[in-house]
């Protein structure tokens, strides 16, 4: 599983980084994803962020 966050659509609002900050960092005011999820729990984190993401900038492939 792979995230891939869309800058053109991330406002910074750094949920993704709060909700799974082993996968989101922030960088120059926009949220990055940075590596991918090893672990089953940070796998549904990263879900979570992509659902809970208030502009759907997080997709999951």
């Amino acid at each position: 599983m792979k995230a891939k966050v869309d800058p053109d659509l991330c406002i910074g609002c750094e949920l993704c980084v709060n909700l799974c900050p082993e996968v989101f960092r922030m960088e120059d005011g926009k949220a990055v994803a940075f590596a991918e999820p090893a672990q089953p729990s940070a796998q549904a984190d990263c879900r979570q962020a992509a659902g809970d993401c208030p502009v759907n900038a997080i997709s999951m492939a």
